[in-house]
């Protein structure tokens, strides 16, 4: 197969090869629909009584296949395995562990279309965005591996005090480390953090989604497939209520990694370190602004609206979900955006002319009409969209059409909720001063765009916005499209844990310890 360019988020088209690729992937896929899917823990499959049919959203008709609800006996059986496993995975040296991990790399890239055909099926993302998905997975691991090759395993030499003393610096790992996972980025969220505590020498017990076990569990066969240890990497899934909380309650886990809700995060941020302070890496969403000044290209900036707002559903934790529009801005960006909104080709999104498939869940579509009726009583103006789909096609899935609600209230708390929905609220302000405190109003912090060319403008955003990832003029995605060694991510406030972000080059360090080693000479 020739070389083809690599999809990410901003990717707009891609090649006949890559779709027909895609296609035969997808009749590949179809041959494990019903497939079991147990819990691994050891390397050996552990099964119970606890069996859970997996459905896919595009038509809740089709039993992709079934997994194992794991117990809090087999959680707390995974950890205590991981436990054992940390001095040796520990003591095998980075430079075993990057080797190991850049195999797991490879596995992906090698799968990248049979990965990318589960993503669809199991969380309804589009072929574009779960090929982006699958190359931005693969990317992670091999940049986490570039950061720690680039930083020597993180040992450092210090200064002397006294001619016969040496001291180095080394960050040193932690132990065993649950990690959390999210349906959204089902494969690149839970690879990021996996692949993050495994090549800084911790062992893992992993969580998936309960709505996206399968792709988690082609995680876990990956991370084998480049020679991960079976005691070092352990796969349980289940309910958060039960085997997350066992991850969060068992002494012998030293850290947590979870990517999730608000709610979720901070009760885990709070019980986690019950005797001595341990590391919560926590990423908990965002309601994420953009600014339209009147010296944007509207063109490009109704672009990465659209694309940021409607992506995925507006199911990401970086989703455009309320624009804050300048004077003079209004009629020109309303009336593009509407155009483009309107032109969106929803359904089915193995389909390659789909750009929006369904929700991930009945709960989902529920809060799309609670959410649709609040904007309705808050006075708001509904310029497109605002129903559920259930004709035709739509019928067996969760599909809500794409919605632009126009909204005189521009502090009513719509503005302040996370909805995770593809639900975009539109307001007037009279200036960038108002646009940028109405913007930090939020608890949340993660990312927030501006479209303009005035570098005055610019840099008064920049400067003053509260938030973790900024981007400027983004044409591919006015609040989204992150990549590793790209575009850091982390959120701020209510958006995340402090400090180091994802995909950038201090990630590491969250899952590292700082240990001083004097050793006095002669």
């Amino acid at each position: 197969m020739s070389q083809q360019q690599k999809i990410t988020y901003t990717t707009i088209g891609s090649s006949e090869e890559f779709h027909q690729e895609f296609d035969k992937a997808v009749e590949d896929v179809k041959k494990n629909f019903g497939k079991l899917y147990p819990n691994m823990i050891g390397g050996v499959a552990s099964k119970n009584e606890r069996t859970a049919a997996i459905k896919s959203p595009i038509d809740t008709r089709i039993v992709l296949g079934y997994n194992q609800q794991a117990t809090k006996d087999e959680a707390t059986k995974a950890v205590d395995l991981a436990h054992s496993a940390f001095p040796a995975w520990r003591g095998l040296g980075w430079r075993e562990r990057v080797e190991i991990l850049e195999k797991a790399a490879d596995a992906i890239q090698r799968r990248k279309y049979e990965l990318s055909a589960i993503m669809s099926y199991e969380a309804g993302k589009n072929r574009l965005e779960s090929m982006g998905e699958v190359e931005e997975s693969a990317d992670l691991i091999r940049y986490y591996c570039h950061n720690m090759k680039e930083n020597d395993g993180y040992a450092k030499p210090m200064d002397r005090v006294s001619a016969n003393e040496k001291t180095l610096s080394v960050l040193v790992p932690y132990g065993v480390w649950g990690v959390i996972a999210p349906f959204n980025f089902p494969l690149a969220l839970s690879t990021g953090m996996v692949a993050g505590a495994l090549v800084t020498g911790n062992t893992v017990v992993f969580k998936p989604s309960h709505d996206t076990p399968i792709i988690g569990y082609a995680l876990y066969e990956v991370l084998r497939e480049g020679g991960v240890p079976a005691d070092v990497i352990h796969f349980v899934a289940g309910s958060g209520s039960e085997v997350g909380q066992t991850l969060v309650e068992h002494p012998k886990t030293q850290g947590i990694a979870f990517t999730g809700s608000y709610q979720v995060g901070m009760h885990i941020y709070k019980s986690f370190s019950s005797r001595y302070p341990k590391p919560v890496v926590v990423e908990m969403g965002g309601k994420n602004p953009v600014v339209v000044a009147p010296s944007a290209d509207l063109d490009a900036a109704t672009d990465g609206v659209m694309r940021s707002a409607f992506g995925f559903g507006g199911q990401k934790c970086s989703a455009c979900s309320r624009a804050y529009l300048l004077p003079g801005v209004k009629e020109q960006f309303v009336h593009k955006l509407l155009d483009k909104t309107k032109a969106i080709q929803m359904g089915n999104p193995l389909r390659r002319e789909v750009f929006l498939g369904p929700v991930i869940n009945e709960s989902a579509r529920k809060n799309y009409e609670k959410y649709i009726q609040q904007i309705k009583e808050a006075g708001g103006e509904i310029l497109t969209g605002g129903m559920v789909r259930k004709d035709g096609e739509f019928g067996h899935g969760f599909y809500v059409e794409p919605t632009i609600a126009l909204m005189k209230d521009n502090n009513n708390e719509l503005f302040y909720e996370e909805m995770f929905l593809p639900i975009l609220l539109v307001t007037e302000v009279k200036s960038l001063d108002e646009a940028i405190e109405l913007s930090n109003r939020a608890i949340y912090g993660l990312t927030a765009g501006i479209f303009s060319r005035e570098e005055k403008e610019v840099n008064q955003f920049l400067n003053s916005i509260e938030a973790g990832v900024t981007y400027v003029n983004r044409r591919g995605g006015a609040t989204t499209g992150a990549w590793p060694g790209v575009n850091p991510f982390g959120g701020w406030k209510a958006s995340g844990s402090t400090g180091p972000a994802a995909l950038g080059p201090y990630y590491l360090i969250k899952f590292l310890r700082e240990q001083s080693r004097t050793v006095v000479e002669g």
